[in-house]
C-alpha cells in the first residue's frame, strides 16, 4: 500500500461480520433505498481503491462502490471547487487538506451518534490538531515522511536530510524527491533549523537555493515511480512515504528507511464527507466499516500501514506492534511537524516551485 494497493489482501475481509458492529446492514439498505441511492461514490488516492474490498463491502451493505481516483490534494480539491463532485459521497484527504476544505465550506459537520467505533482511536487522533473534536474527519491512516535506500549499496546509513548533499555524486541521477512543494520544501527549510511551515520568504530562499544545487543529481520529483525503479535497480535513494517505505522493504529487506533527525512530516489521511454527499447514510456506512478493529487490524497487517485505531492495534502481532517504521519512537515523533495551510503564502512556495522544477 502506498500512502496515497487498498487491500490487496482483501479475500481475509470475507469472514468479518458487519452485523455486529452496532449498525445493522438491514438498516443501511433500508436507509439507502428511502434516499433512492444504492450507489456510493469514493473520491480517493490511487492506491486506495482495491477492487475486491469495494466488492466485500457492497456484498455485505448492498451497496454498488464506485471509484474514481487521484493522486493528489490539490487535484481533488480542484475538482470539487470546479463543481465537479457532486456525485462524491467519500473523499479522502489529508490533514491540512480537511483544514482548506472546511475553510472552503465544503465538508458536513459529523453526526458522531450515528459513528460506531471512535472510542477505538488512539488518543492523538481524537483531537487533532487539524480537526478538533473530529468535526470534519476521522483518521484513516498515518504516517511519516522520509528516505528509503539500498542499504547493500549505501552502505553508510542517512542520518539527516544533508545526506543527499554530501553523497551527491554517488547518488547522481540516482535519487528521486516527492513531487510535492510542501514535503520538498519543508524538508529542506527543516534541515536548516526552521520550520516546514515557514512563512518567511528569506529562509525559503535559502531552502530553494540548497534544492537548486541538488537538482542536477535529482533523477526526477515523483510520488509513486519510484517503487518500481528502486526495486529495480536503477535508484538508490528516495524521499518517499513511510507506508510507501514499509511495501517496498517487505518485498525487498535490502531496502531500510529512515525518518531524518532534524525532523520531517507527520500526516495523516482522512475520511471526510462533502456536503454535496447524494448518499450520507452510505457514507456512514463505508466509515463505521473502517472504524471496526478488526477491519483496522486487518488492513495494518496485510498491508503493513499505521492504524490510528487503538482497539486494531492491540489486535496486532507484537512484531508489528514493535515495528519502528510503522509505529515510530516518540522522540523522533516530536520532531516532525504536520503541513499546515498557509493562506495567500503559499503562492510564495508555488513560485519557487515552479522555478525549480521546470526546465
Amino acid at each position: 500500500m502506498t500512502r496515497r494497493n487498498f487491500l490487496q489482501k482483501i479475500a481475509a475481509f470475507s469472514s468479518l461480520s458487519l452485523t455486529g458492529c452496532g449498525w445493522k446492514l438491514a438498516n443501511v439498505r433500508a436507509a439507502t433505498k428511502s434516499t433512492h441511492s444504492d450507489k456510493l461514490y469514493l473520491y480517493t488516492w490511487t492506491q486506495y481503491s482495491d477492487k475486491k474490498l469495494l466488492q466485500t463491502f457492497s456484498s455485505q451493505t448492498g451497496l454498488q462502490v464506485l471509484v474514481d481516483p487521484y493522486d493528489s490534494n490539490e487535484v481533488m480539491l480542484a475538482k470539487l471547487l470546479a463543481g465537479g463532485g457532486g456525485a462524491y459521497s467519500v473523499i479522502y484527504p489529508s490533514d491540512y487538506m480537511v483544514q482548506k476544505m472546511v475553510e472552503k465550506n465544503l465538508l458536513i459537520e459529523l453526526n458522531h451518534n450515528r459513528l460506531i467505533g471512535l472510542d477505538n482511536l488512539f488518543p492523538q487522533f481524537k483531537n487533532p490538531s487539524y480537526d478538533p473534536n473530529n468535526r470534519y474527519s476521522l483518521p484513516f491512516n498515518w504516517g511519516t515522511t522520509g528516505l528509503i535506500y539500498n542499504s547493500e549499496v549505501l552502505q553508510t546509513a542517512p542520518e539527516d536530510w544533508d545526506y543527499l548533499w554530501q553523497n551527491q555524486s554517488i547518488l547522481n541521477k540516482r535519487m528521486t524527491l516527492l513531487n510535492d512543494v510542501r514535503e520538498v520544501m519543508g524538508a529542506v527549510l527543516r534541515m536548516l533549523g526552521y520550520s516546514y511551515n515557514s512563512k518567511e520568504e528569506e529562509e525559503l530562499k535559502q531552502a530553494y537555493n540548497k534544492l537548486q544545487q541538488l537538482k542536477p543529481a535529482i533523477a526526477s520529483f515523483d510520488t509513486d515511480a519510484w517503487q518500481n525503479q528502486i526495486l529495480a535497480g536503477d535508484l538508490l535513494l528516495a524521499m518517499c512515504y513511510s507506508a510507501d517505505a514499509i511495501r517496498v522493504i517487505k518485498e525487498n529487506p535490502k531496502f531500510k528507511y529512515v525518518i531524518p533527525r532534524s525532523g520531517s512530516s507527520l500526516w495523516t489521511d482522512t475520511i471526510v464527507v462533502p456536503n454535496s454527499a447524494p448518499n450520507i447514510d452510505g457514507a456512514y456506512a463505508w466509515i463505521n466499516f473502517v472504524l471496526q478493529p478488526e477491519v483496522a487490524a486487518m488492513i495494518s497487517q496485510n498491508l503493513n500501514i499505521s492504524t490510528p485505531n487503538g482497539a486494531g492495534f492491540e489486535q496486532l502481532p507484537k512484531k508489528l506492534q514493535d515495528n519502528k517504521n510503522l509505529f515510530p519512537e516518540a522522540a523522533l515523533l516530536e520532531k516532525c511537524e504536520r503541513i499546515t495551510p498557509l493562506g495567500d503564502f503559499e503562492e510564495v512556495y508555488e513560485r519557487y516551485w515552479t522555478q525549480l522544477t521546470s526546465g
